[in-house]
């Protein structure tokens, strides 16, 4: 073979279709900093709009992907060893990412204004935070994997703090910052550990090497599985690294806060669900256990504090909902730990439990940013007699509450918790199948109160305000999807779990 020849066999070429999705958002991120620049200040708007077209661009261009499995960057040496992969699963988190990233978008776009957000900034970290995160389920080594939750967290400090001389911004800005670096160090350091146990990166390398650990380097080992696993709870917001939630998601522009509990929550399940399923099969042992437990203490932890929420009078509906979704990750968490237990594909029902949290949830977010333009301390009592002002908005937020409570009729959340509570019964633990059944009994009251708000007789003559066509559009599109998902869960179902990680 002639150098040449050898000099073009280590070029790697480039799959442009697969890694579409986040090369769009990126691209689109980098179109409105640089045009930020020439937009005059009276149409500030069209940075939005194009943030929005971007977007919907990114999750068309997941529709080709789904013809069969792609991958790109492989190692010369070993094509079948590859740094990223567009797999079923890769595809599902894409779409839960990007379409939960096209919500928050259309929230975004009346509230930087009604705040007075910079908007040239706020896009652009609002698509490079989405870039990322649309990135990290298709990272299949270690180096891509932190990078990707990198450019998913960095941006979102500032969008956190984006409210200048707003005290709780910046509070809750710098709570986020300090958690997210303790867990970037974390994550770090059990990174290096298992590259020095293994000598690789690549996620399914990783695997195979952990599986023959010689005895002089098991406590190295294990030690690095379990410091990875700790920085990607942070991430997840499992207890007890679940401090910084509520504050952050009270001082948080709206939007932004609705971002985080979908976003941020889908990355770090994401992150873990990688890390151990495909990277540390062989320390099921150890993280199965570990998952377990916090599993059992993030959902107890969540709903306890959210049932204390509602006992106080005037509480926030947003530090209720920073709390509920404390416990849904909980939730979340359950499948991940059965996968340690059982052969079967567990996997799928943290996937399809993802997805119906992220509709509902997003649409309870924009319902909140409706009332918060009347009532900015968006306050439980604030929701009183909202069916007497506005009766579609108060139903779609009654049928997103019984979704994330799982009761009829919201029949997607009804089964999204039966599969994950069919997913610990399958894998032989009971007591968290306990546990779980305690914390949805304790997450009827306050979900139900809630619900209950808002048919009461209004305090005083109901007003009526002009709603901007974004926030119905986001409302609605949530409320669509999860009707629809309520009328075929199966079908929603079989689409998550189908052939993940395989």
């Amino acid at each position: 073979m002639t150098v040449a020849a050898e000099s073009a066999s280590l070029v790697q070429s480039v799959d442009w279709l697969a890694i579409a999705p986040p090369t769009v958002t990126a691209a689109v991120g980098l179109i409105v900093l640089v045009a930020d620049l020439f937009v005059p200040e009276s149409r500030k708007q069209l940075l939005g709009r194009v943030s929005v077209a971007g977007l919907a661009v990114a999750a068309l261009a997941l529709l080709p992907l789904r013809q069969g499995d792609r991958s790109t960057f492989c190692l010369t040496s070993d094509t079948d060893v590859c740094s990223y992969t567009a797999d079923h699963f890769t595809l599902v988190i894409q779409l839960l990412v990007l379409g939960g990233a096209l919500l928050t978008a259309l929230l975004s776009l009346t509230e930087t204004t009604k705040d007075k957000l910079p908007a040239g900034e706020f896009w652009f970290l609002l698509m490079s935070s989405a870039a990322g995160a649309a990135l990290l389920p298709a990272a299949r080594d270690l180096a891509t994997l932190v990078v990707a939750l990198e450019v998913a967290t960095l941006p979102a400090f500032a969008l956190v703090g984006m409210k200048r001389g707003d005290r709780l911004s910046s509070e809750a800005a710098l709570k986020f910052f300090l958690s997210s670096v303790t867990a970037t160090a974390v994550t770090l350091l059990g990174v290096s550990f298992v590259y020095a146990t293994t000598g690789t990166l690549h996620l399914t390398e990783i695997a195979v090497r952990l599986g023959d650990v010689p005895a002089q380097l098991d406590t190295l080992a294990k030690a690095g599985v379990a410091l990875t696993l700790i920085g990607f709870a942070f991430k997840t917001a499992a207890v007890p690294f679940h401090f910084w939630v509520p504050d952050t998601y009270v001082g948080a522009p709206l939007p932004v806060a609705a971002y985080l509990s979908v976003i941020g929550k889908a990355v770090g399940f994401t992150g873990l669900i990688l890390v151990t399923v495909v990277a540390f099969p062989s320390y099921a042992d150890v993280w199965g256990p570990a998952v377990a437990v916090l599993a059992a203490l993030t959902m107890t932890v969540g709903n306890v504090a959210a049932l204390r929420q509602s006992a106080t009078r005037a509480y926030s509906a947003v530090r209720l909902l920073a709390w509920s979704s404390v416990g849904q990750a909980g939730y979340i968490l359950v499948p991940i730990a059965a996968a340690a237990y059982s052969s079967d594909d567990q996997i799928g029902s943290t996937v399809a439990y993802a997805l119906m949290y992220a509709v509902v949830n997003l649409g309870a977010f924009a319902v909140a940013a409706l009332v918060a333009r009347t009532h900015p301390l968006n306050r439980i009592t604030d929701y009183r007699g909202l069916y007497a002002t506005r009766p579609l908005t108060a139903l779609a937020l009654g049928f997103f509450l019984l979704c994330l409570a799982g009761l009829p009729p919201g029949i997607i959340g009804l089964f999204a918790k039966v599969t994950v509570f069919s997913a610990a019964v399958d894998a032989g633990l009971g007591w968290l199948a306990v546990v779980m059944a305690a914390n949805v009994v304790i997450a009827l009251y306050y979900y139900l109160q809630w619900t209950a708000v808002l048919f009461r007789a209004p305090e005083g003559e109901p007003s009526r305000h002009a709603v901007p066509v974004p926030i119905t559009a986001a409302i609605a599109l949530t409320a669509v999807a999860g009707i629809a998902l309520s009328g075929v869960p199966q079908l929603a179902l079989r689409f998550a779990i189908g052939n993940l990680l395989q």
